[in-house]
């Protein structure tokens, strides 16, 4: 049996100070480490990142550093404000300097959304899928004002959707991220051989 701590990398997609979004993401973290995890947060607002660029960003400072933590990363806990029905423009250039890092790894979307967030989780879960990563068959959306006022959760449904997202989290994140290890270790066919070492 595999009792390796599960590792999360708590994203926040935002470079707003004020933002329901990080507060909701911080929320989840403190359930995450409550349940046992290894919790990283990886917010804007301690360390920006530059527009992802090809031509500079693989040679940025900061850029191995980051990687590292991806790399060690079992989930993607990923939370961003619907912007104009997409996702923010910090949390797209987060996703574009990664690929190969997400690899059989989980996706848990968050979003602040007035709009129910649905366009915003799908191109969340297409970038998983294009990345060979698992993303949960759901996504967890709230509205500031209705679920959210300040830094106090006020709808009761959402404080038990948040629940229900971190219990899954652990156990589905758990699971992909046992057999990741296995099939990266291993011999047998697979989408992750490729990354074998």
């Amino acid at each position: 049996m595999d009792h390796a701590p599960l590792r999360i990398l708590a994203v926040v997609g935002t470079q707003n100070k004020h933002s329901v979004t990080r507060f909701v993401v911080g929320h989840l973290a403190e359930k995450l480490k409550t349940a046992g995890c290894s919790v990283d947060m990886f917010d804007y607002l301690d360390e920006p990142l530059p527009l992802f660029n090809t031509d500079t960003s693989y040679d940025s400072p900061g850029f191995p550093a980051l990687k590292e933590r991806v790399n060690r990363a079992d989930v993607l806990l990923l939370g961003t404000p619907d912007y104009h029905g997409s996702i923010s423009g910090a949390m797209k250039s987060f996703l574009d300097h990664f690929w190969h890092e997400f690899a059989g790894k989980l996706f848990a979307t968050v979003v602040a959304s007035h709009e129910k967030g649905l366009t915003v989780t799908d191109q969340l879960r297409t970038v998983a899928r294009q990345c060979y990563a698992w993303s949960m068959p759901y996504g967890v959306a709230f509205a500031e004002g209705h679920d959210v006022k300040g830094e106090v959760i006020v709808n009761e449904q959402f404080a038990k959707r948040l629940e229900m997202l971190a219990r899954d989290v652990v156990v589905y994140g758990g699971l992909l991220a046992a057999q990741r290890r296995a099939d990266l270790s291993g011999a047998e066919p697979g989408f992750l051989a490729r990354l074998r070492k």
